[in-house]
């Protein structure tokens, strides 16, 4: 581990043309004083490694040096996938191999292409979670990948909506995914390909168990029909809306891109009084209401009849409320 480290030091020096000390251990996820131990260990190692203290200060590597020392390893092969998501990286247990496999390859890159992509990397970065929501913690996430890699059996209590809410699944694992800063487990469980919210897992095992892979199993088209079938199921019902220009904008913006693409598709030509009707998908009309309510006075339910009487009665308790 020790000699892992101090090569993806080494690898980090001649990428950059100086470093601090805090920077270095920032990096490789080690405390200062350790990085200090291994500097002098490289020095004594006879690379031409020096430090400067002040402000500017920080290591630099004697120039013309080079290392080929820069062959990835399987496991940082491995997590190269992992490169531009350093946050799902070190959800999974990959910070440091993810780390190290990208200093290897920019210092096997030429000093131009090298300066490119670190251009890149300075000017875009990719942020995975949605706004305006806490990442859920996901405890058994790193186990669950390394059954995942492994093709092990699992056993886990899962809570669920749907009655009975505490259940004990046996499944074997097929993947994991990333969804808008939420970890799921996509598993076979009775012959059945099913979905689980890793937050929800509880009391995990892994089993001895191997792990037979059904043939030709894709997990990207395995997750996008999922999201389709998901949402057919979700939406059961449906209402039609009259807006003007701004409630339309507040639609795009506010809403899931189901609904949005359905208003789109069903969008009216303009009547009198500017406004276009659309059709769109709800859940119910418990959800219905308080998403509706966020378009302003701009959007008018049309139908169903009873959603509109839910919308004038909880309009009519929210005057009362503020005419206090």
């Amino acid at each position: 581990m020790r000699a892992s480290r101090l090569m993806s030091i080494l690898l980090l020096l001649q990428t950059r043309d100086r470093v601090t000390a805090e920077e270095i251990a920032g990096q490789l996820e080690v405390s200062v004083r350790t990085v200090y131990r291994d500097m002098e260990s490289l020095s004594a190692a006879g690379i031409p490694v020096y430090g400067d203290s002040g402000h500017a200060g920080g290591y630099r590597l004697l120039d013309g040096f080079r290392t080929r020392l820069n062959l990835l390893t399987t496991d940082e092969a491995e997590s190269l996938l992992f490169t531009g998501l350093p946050g799902a990286a070190a959800d999974l247990g990959l910070g440091a191999l993810v780390t190290a496999a990208r200093l290897k390859l920019m210092s096997a890159l030429p000093a131009e292409l090298a300066d490119r992509a670190g251009r890149i990397a300075e000017r875009f970065h990719l942020d995975a979670p949605g706004w305006y929501g806490d990442e859920e913690p996901a405890p058994h996430l790193a186990t669950i990948a390394d059954a995942v890699w492994n093709e092990r059996a699992l056993r886990f209590n899962y809570i669920r909506w749907a009655t009975p809410q505490f259940v004990t699944r046996t499944a074997d694992p097929l993947g994991l995914v990333l969804k808008s800063g939420n970890w799921y487990l996509v598993g076979r469980t009775d012959e059945q390909v099913r979905t689980y919210r890793i937050s929800r897992i509880t009391e995990l095992e892994v089993l001895d168990e191997p792990v037979t892979r059904p043939f030709g199993f894709d997990l990207s088209a395995y997750w996008n029909g999922y999201l389709t079938s998901f949402d057919q199921r979700r939406h059961c019902d449906s209402v039609i809306l009259r807006l003007d220009g701004p409630a339309l904008d507040r639609l795009v913006e506010l809403m899931e891109p189901a609904i949005v693409n359905a208003a789109r598709a069903s969008l009216s030509e303009p009547g009198p009084d500017g406004r276009r009707e659309a059709t769109i998908p709800i859940e119910s009309f418990d959800r219905a209401v308080p998403d509706l309510l966020r378009l302003g006075a701009g959007a008018e339910v049309v139908a169903p009849e009873a959603l509109r009487h839910r919308m004038e009665a909880e309009i009519a308790a929210m005057a009362r409320v503020y005419s206090k």
